[in-house]
């Protein structure tokens, strides 16, 4: 049930199935508008015509939510810790970084938020209404049920009314109800109470625009009552979760906590234990339990997901919400909206039956270039009388523009008027008649409209006039009684209609719009103005189909889709027939995939609807709360869902979703700010590119965790077992904090960085439970760790017995640590193969920030002010020999192992067979 919000009163009635005298009666109003005392008390009741944006949060809490996550509270209190123990640089690398966290997730938050106030800007500043017998203008938030609003080319609707006086009235509701094409309406219809938004030819709504005529309309809901209230509402309702990323940290964040907590309890108890003070016991036990959380691994997320996102931004994906980047790496369905994201919103005539025979045209959008082809062969337009005549008819009854721009020194066409008469006009333009004008001077016109369901214009070239007509194919036969066929107007018999008819429904079937064209001959002007009626005794020339093509990148990108283990499914405001052609042109719909209408959505249940979801990959004239239903039932069934969309009616299911997608180019602000990812080009094909970049900054993130915790888990060991056996320490603790900044750092960045596995896009999409040590990782993770620990701690065991001196001793182990991680970052370039497996020059970046961690290292060895502070000694060749033999051990022992285990398994089976 939907919120009623204070000062909205609801106002259910089905105002399409009412007449405009039942309308006027229900509200009661007239038509000639209400007076002011009337408006001042509805106004009281009803409030103003104004979206609600739902209650207000301070900007200080926002900015103070932004530190209750889990991860960053550990931080904090090792932030605490660390300047107990006078580790200041340590404590202020945490706050730092915890702040930097945290105004990004303030600056993130609030631009999310900003969804409902653009949804608030397409509501219309200023409104013509009727009065006390007088037109005024008025703010369109004062606007109020019963109201008379006059409406004309060129406006956006203020409120949500019924139309009650109309001439020749077409509405823009693709943001609303996704037709590629303006709504022709009608006042003196009624509509079924079931009819979907589409389909209510007698009513118009709140933000979409008048591309032609004039009407009068009586208002029936202003605010959160409109159909955009409505949308406003659901946006209200849906609520953001945690991505993937964000859980699998969350739970990493506890998993060191309680291992912090352990070692602290343990190396406490078993230096108490071994004649200790419990108080120096515990400090150093705090200070392994601080080393054991790797601080800067947020920041190296945030770092990773930025350079990602600069990637991106590349190839022309903006990421508007960092965490929901990685989210793309396990999607598993992208549900699209077709027009303009699939296909190119731009109608485009494809087939033409004249003459007898068929024609096909070539060429997509509004580029005036292309063939006219039969039987696949290119012929001269201009050569065939019947092919010509459409043509010429086409190009001249017609009133829309083309409007050439340059982009980027390349010229592209955009049509100023109805999209459909662009698509004729185009057509006329690839055949050559670029200026109807030039040919037809244009005398009089009788425009469209609904009843009639015709368009003629009264033409005169030379000593010849015409009546050139198009309009509804079946109209337009019922009008003529005479057809060109070659070059010559024969009588129009039963059976030539029946084949018109047939190939008619052909067209239709193949979800083409098809319109007819049809002259009629006069021997003067005059003639012609005494002519009762120019739409009779017409001659038949032939007919056209045109449909909304689909854009040629996105076929190949939704093969790439299937291959990644991606489901594509289409949803959209239109016509089923035209949704099913395009899915079938893209490969989206298979043999035995079904198709659901809007219709059938409202009968079935949402348990209903998730058992049938997985088996759905059309979605027709759907609305609003049918998209957020749909994105709802797949998450039950586990799916993790992108959502594409470009109109206010995608806004709501966009922010639902997963990962919502909003177009650049096409898209509305409202579903813009909904987003976490605005496609600059509208190409459906960047999605893919998104989805391998979100696979691979994914699998960069667990890289540079398997390595940082790989890394600290060796200190640990170090540490922990030199205390357990009664050894000095191995390390002092400036060498640990120096280890962390030299090995943590840059190379864990690096890491970020790596370019992606040449399978990637050949994986299924991961599981959204997966945690970040699944696949063996923590077994990675602990035996590489244990493993370096184990040699650092040999390391300083024989310097001490072979030198006795504990610097040096120190030196060789806070060498060997440093130098075992640093060959470590090779091998965790690879999530499976380990450091054989991939060129090791392969990440430039990654090298020289291995090398400038040496050369960090090694200045404080080698230059004596900072051996001082470091308390190192220098070292031989021998010694680095002995380092750099042992501290590639962890490494390469393992890999070798990993290779000789494949190696031997095809001779193990081939035994057994």
């Amino acid at each position: 049930m939907r919120q009623v919000h204070e000062g909205v009163a609801p106002v259910d009635q089905n105002w399409h199935a009412l007449t405009s005298a039942e309308c006027f009666s229900a509200l009661d109003s007239s038509a000639s508008g209400l007076s002011s005392a009337q408006v001042e008390e509805r106004r009281s009741v009803h409030g103003l015509n104004q979206l609600s944006e739902g209650d207000k949060v301070s900007l200080l809490t926002v900015f103070l939510n932004q530190f209750r996550d889990f991860m960053i509270i550990v931080l904090l209190a090792a932030t605490l810790i660390s300047g107990l123990l006078g580790e200041y640089t340590d404590a202020i690398t945490i706050v730092a970084i915890i702040f930097l966290n945290g105004v990004l997730g303030f600056i993130q938050e609030i631009r999310a938020e900003k969804s409902l106030s653009a949804l608030k800007e397409l509501t219309a500043p200023m409104a013509h209404v009727r009065r006390d017998g007088r037109i005024e203008s008025v703010p369109a938030k004062e606007l109020v049920p019963g109201d008379i609003v006059l409406l004309e080319d060129g406006d956006r609707v203020p409120a949500d009314g019924r139309i009650f006086h109309a001439s020749i009235f077409d509405v823009e509701e693709s943001a609303l109800t996704g037709e590629s094409v303006p709504a022709s309406k009608d006042a003196n219809v009624t509509v079924e109470v079931e009819s979907n938004l589409g389909d209510r030819y007698n009513m118009v709504y709140m933000g979409t625009m008048v591309t032609r005529g004039k009407a009068e309309v009586v208002v029936t809901a202003i605010g959160m009552n409109t159909e955009m209230g409505k949308i406003a509402d659901l946006m209200q309702q849906s609520e953001d979760s945690a991505t993937p990323l964000q859980q699998r940290l969350d739970q990493l964040g506890k998993l060191l906590v309680w291992i912090s907590l352990g070692i602290t309890l343990l190396v406490v108890v078993a230096g108490v234990m071994h004649g200790h003070k419990w108080y120096e016991m515990f400090l150093f036990g705090v200070s392994l339990a601080v080393a054991a959380i790797p601080e800067g691994l947020p920041a190296i997320v945030t770092i990773a997901l930025a350079l990602g996102v600069q990637r991106m931004i590349r190839r022309n994906a903006i990421v508007r919400k960092l965490p929901s980047v990685e989210t793309l790496g396990c999607a598993t369905v992208i549900c699209s909206d077709k027009t303009g994201t699939l296909t190119q919103n731009r109608m485009t005539v494809q087939r033409i039956f004249a003459d007898g025979s068929w024609f096909s045209v070539t060429g997509t959008g509004y580029d005036p270039e292309g063939e006219f082809l039969q039987s696949e062969k290119a012929i001269d337009p201009n050569r065939r009388p019947a092919l010509k005549s459409l043509i010429e008819i086409a190009g001249t009854c017609n009133n829309a523009s083309m409007i050439a721009k340059q982009v980027d020194d390349q010229q592209s066409w955009a049509v100023q008027g109805d999209p459909t008469e662009g698509a004729l006009l185009v057509l006329a333009k690839k055949a050559g008649f670029a200026d109807p004008e030039a040919v037809y001077q244009r005398l009089e016109e009788v425009p469209f409209d609904s009843e009639r369901k015709l368009m003629s214009v009264l033409v005169q070239s030379g000593q010849d006039v015409f009546v050139f007509v198009k309009g509804a194919p079946d109209v337009l036969l019922d009008r003529a009684n005479r057809i060109l066929l070659n070059g010559r107007e024969e009588t129009m018999g039963q059976s030539t209609r029946k084949r018109i008819m047939a190939a008619n429904q052909e067209m239709a079937g193949a979800a083409l719009r098809n319109l007819g064209f049809a002259y009629r001959r006069f021997k003067s002007v005059e003639a012609a103005k005494r002519a009762a009626d120019w739409e009779s005794e017409l001659v038949f020339v032939g007919l056209c189909g045109m449909i909304d093509p689909p854009r040629t990148e996105a076929f190949e990108a939704i093969q790439v889709a299937r291959q990644a283990g991606i489901k594509t499914v289409m949803i959209t405001g239109d016509h089923q027939l035209t949704a099913m052609a395009i899915a079938k042109d893209l490969e989206i719909l298979p043999e035995d995939g079904r198709v659901m209408t809007g219709a059938e959505l409202d009968h079935i249940d949402d348990v209903q609807l998730e058992q049938v979801v997985e088996d759905v990959f059309v979605y027709a004239r759907v609305t609003p709360e049918h998209k957020l239903r749909i994105v709802r039932a797949l998450q039950t069934r586990e799916h993790v869902v992108a959502m594409t969309g470009d109109g206010v009616n995608d806004a709501p299911a966009i922010k639902q979703a997963d990962i919502g997608i909003a177009m650049g180019q096409s898209g509305t602000d409202v579903a813009k700010e909904a987003s976490s990812l605005v496609l600059a080009d509208d190409n459906f094909a960047t999605i893919v590119a998104a989805v391998e970049e979100g696979r691979g900054i994914y699998d960069n993130i667990k890289k540079f965790i398997r390595y940082l915790l790989a890394s600290n888990v060796g200190e640990i060991v170090t540490m922990f077992l030199a205390m357990l056996a009664g050894l000095a320490l191995p390390l002092a603790p400036i060498q640990i904090l120096w280890v962390n900044l030299v090995t943590d750092g840059l190379p864990a960045i690096a890491l970020g960085v790596d370019p992606p596995e040449n399978d990637i896009m050949k994986r299924r999409p991961r599981n959204v439970r997966e945690g970040i040590f699944a696949k063996g990782m923590s077994v990675k993770i602990l035996s590489r760790g244990i493993l370096i620990g184990l040699v650092t701690l040999a390391v300083f065991v024989w310097s001490m017995h072979a030198n006795g001196s504990l610097v040096h001793a120190q030196t060789m182990a806070y060498a060997t640590l440093t130098m075992a991680q640093l060959i470590l970052v090779f091998d965790c370039r690879s999530l499976e193969g380990g450091i054989m497996k991939r060129n090791i020059f392969g990440n430039i970046w990654l090298i020289l920030a291995v090398l400038s961690s040496v050369i960090l290292f090694l200045l404080t060895i080698y230059v004596p002010n900072l051996a001082k502070v470091f308390h190192t000694a220098p070292l031989g060749l021998l010694d680095w020999i002995i380092i750099l033999v042992l501290a590639a051990i962890p490494t390469f022992a393992l890999s070798l192992r990993r290779i000789g285990r494949n190696a031997l398994r095809p001779k193990t089976s081939a035994s057994a067979a």
